[in-house]
């Protein structure tokens, strides 16, 4: 198979959908690799590094849309992207469809199979590919979150750890998943008071056992959050259902009864965002001011970490990419229904209920799509 990897273009976007040594790997395999010049600079990674790996380097996106069976990425291709998918080729990336219909319908018509990584499960039921990235996000936040609150940034003023005799900041983050334990951690690390919020109870007594007494648990209820935003310095949202839009815990309402100056992270903005006050922005222009709260909410905060990123991605990423590539893609779906959790679209059929659901499409279930 002739595996290609696109340069990122989103915005301050520097991960790349392949290191060298992936690469290598699957050069080792009998597979053809080519890459786009500078894909990997951002991340640090020079071409001279992918062609000692085994990798041709071509000088534009359209060579890798045009040559490559399977176009392996990080992040959803943007508008002046899609148009290059064909049917029959194969994209391996983040997509996250449910709250981006147009994206959605240009995949229909491009006739390619679409996998995205924050779908394919494993045994256990946890979401592989997606873990890395949300680790990385929700150590992130807190960092992010403690620079937003800074006065010149917009913020109150309120240093997070507080200092002798002036209280720490309360960090408030919605959702005890992989994120919101990592942001958790940082926060704790940063000397915050930190208290989390989750509607499952197990989730509740994992964080207890790991933080003890360090970090507050509560049991999320809509008058719990209304009552513990007001309090909140810094309020991270990591809410997520698997493939849906997530839902909007925290109303314009709460957002109003925020202190002035408090900071918003909204880390499950790449899905629509937890807070109704949220809406996407970029590394370029990451924050607003709504309702006098400062909201980040860039849609792909580890980009901005991007040779971390990168690296921990593909440790996830190539087992389920050597596999597409050795077995051919329909048998590696058909073999595999983890994989074949992650398919999304395929030969114009949306074949992830969630998406479908969000956006009032035809469901066709991946097993029978893929026959």
């Amino acid at each position: 198979m002739r595996v290609g990897v696109p340069k990122e273009i989103k915005d301050n976007e520097f991960r790349v959908g392949l290191t060298p040594s992936s690469v290598s790997e699957l050069v080792h395999h009998g597979h053809e690799v080519i890459v786009e010049t500078n894909a990997g600079a951002g991340s640090g990674l020079s071409d001279g590094e992918y062609e000692a790996a085994g990798a041709a380097i071509v000088a534009s996106a359209a060579d890798i849309f045009t040559r490559a069976d399977m176009i392996v990425k990080v992040k959803e291709p943007l508008a002046g992207e899609r148009p290059m998918l064909r049917p029959g080729q194969t994209l391996f990336t983040y997509l996250h469809l449910a709250p981006d219909r147009q994206q959605t319908l240009d995949l229909m018509q491009s006739g390619a199979t679409c996998i995205a990584y924050e779908t394919v499960t494993s045994p256990s039921g946890t979401l592989p590919l997606l873990t890395p990235m949300s680790e990385v996000a929700g150590r992130l936040a807190p960092q992010v979150g403690a620079h937003c609150l800074e006065r010149e940034a917009g913020g109150r003023g309120v240093l997070l750890g507080g200092v002798p005799g002036v209280p720490a900041g309360d960090v408030i983050i919605l959702g005890g998943g992989v994120a919101g334990s990592h942001a958790a951690t940082i926060a704790l690390g940063m000397g915050a008071n930190v208290t989390v919020v989750d509607r499952n109870p197990e989730a509740l007594r994992r964080l207890d056992f790991r933080f003890g007494t360090g970090v507050r648990t509560i049991f999320s209820t809509r008058a719990a959050i209304a009552e513990i935003v007001k309090r909140a310095d810094l309020l991270i949202g990591t809410v997520l259902v698997p493939g849906a839009a997530a839902p909007k815990l925290v109303s314009r309402d709460m957002v109003r009864s925020m202190k002035n100056g408090s900071v918003i992270v909204d880390i499950s903005i790449d899905q629509g965002g937890c807070c109704e006050t949220s809406r996407p922005t970029s590394h370029s222009h990451p924050t607003y001011v709504e309702e006098g709260v400062v909201h980040y909410c860039v849609t792909n905060m580890p980009g901005a970490v991007p040779r971390t990123s990168t690296f921990a991605l593909n440790n996830a990423t190539l087992p389920f990419v050597l596999a597409l590539a050795n077995k051919g893609v329909t048998k590696a779906l058909a073999d595999d229904p983890h994989l074949r959790n992650g398919l999304n679209v395929f030969a114009g059929k949306v074949t992830c209920k969630p998406v479908a659901d969000a956006h009032g499409l035809e469901f066709v279930e991946a097993g029978k799509a893929v026959g």
